[in-house]
């Protein structure tokens, strides 16, 4: 049996599905000429992460696809009621990538409160002429613990996020429209732990009460931070977004920025992906990275080894 791994899939897994039978390809297949290359290989099982689409016409030009993949948390990129419809047993990873997005959260959240994002850009090309200048500049900073982290959507990132936060001394705060209450355990390297008891707060008030804010949701039809919501938080917050692109917007956050009203932003996602606007990048106040929240070795090492045994458990 075939599995075309489009995106890309980790040796583990690989190794996984080949010890149990299985032939891996991990030919990346132009969307365009996608259908007919599974369906001229008699691929039954695609693999996907955020870059490949799974649409209705792709689904409907290969019969003999029964399983579709996709490595991570979010499917917006698949037609899953489609693919469940015409009998296409679809999985992902929801556990797989939490701890590395968390981790991109607060690689974001240091490197904002310490102007690293600004700091990067302007050392190589002022440090030797400018040192006295840049070290005042940048001689201001914030320290995390202390402060209050404001999560929005509070699933397994979100909650991976908050352990990182407690971890780091910090008061969080969490909306989720359906949790109420959630217990978190911090696990040491020792074996002692730490149970955590924490209640919803409004998003309101989360948004008012909060130094940074960090959303954490799935694609949304309409945004999450918007105007509106600016106006509600505190002067200088920080705001992060390494969910999905169109949850904040861009507009709102750029003139955000330029009021002070936010004092910095750490963006792995973008409204226009994968061409962001010019006034994201090129803007002084924001941390950037290109999507890269669950790519690290050791979550790909994750995500291939879970897809790998959901596919062995659904054709065995």
């Amino acid at each position: 049996m075939k599995i075309l791994a489009n995106d890309g899939i980790s040796a583990k897994g690989i190794s996984l599905l080949e010890k149990n039978g299985f032939k891996v390809m991990t030919t990346t297949v132009a969307q365009n000429q996608l259908g007919n290359f599974i369906t001229s290989n008699n691929v039954q099982g695609l693999l996907v992460r955020s870059a490949t689409k799974v649409d209705k016409d792709l689904i409907d030009a290969c019969p003999n696809l029964k399983l579709i993949g996709r490595g991570g948390v979010g499917m917006d990129n698949i037609d899953v009621a489609y693919a469940q419809q015409k009998g296409i047993h679809v999985i992902n990873t929801p556990a797989a990538s939490s701890k590395s997005v968390a981790e991109l959260v607060f690689a974001h959240l240091y490197g904002g409160v310490r102007f690293l994002y600004d700091a990067n850009r302007n050392m190589p090309l002022e440090g030797d002429s400018k040192f006295k200048q840049l070290k005042k500049s940048y001689g201001n900073g914030k320290e995390l613990s202390g402060k209050t982290l404001g999560i929005i959507g509070f699933g397994r990132i979100g909650q991976a996020v908050a352990k990182l936060a407690l971890g780091a001394g910090m008061k969080v705060l969490f909306f989720d429209p359906v949790l109420d209450e959630v217990s978190l355990t911090l696990s040491f390297f020792d074996g002692q732990s730490v149970t955590f008891n924490l209640l919803r707060t409004e998003k309101e008030e989360l948004l008012k009460a909060s130094d940074f804010i960090t959303v954490h949701v799935p694609a949304q039809k309409k945004y999450v931070l918007g105007k509106k919501e600016f106006d509600l938080m505190k002067d200088g917050v920080g705001i992060i977004n390494a969910a999905r692109g169109g949850v904040i917007d861009e507009v709102a956050l750029v003139d955000a920025l330029e009021s002070n009203k936010v004092s910095f932003a750490g963006m792995d996602v973008y409204e226009s992906e994968p061409r962001p606007e010019i006034r994201i990048l090129m803007h002084p106040k924001i941390s950037l990275t290109p999507h890269i929240g669950g790519a690290t070795n050791e979550a790909q090492d994750r995500i291939g080894i879970e897809l790998a045994e959901q596919i062995i458990s659904y054709f065995k």
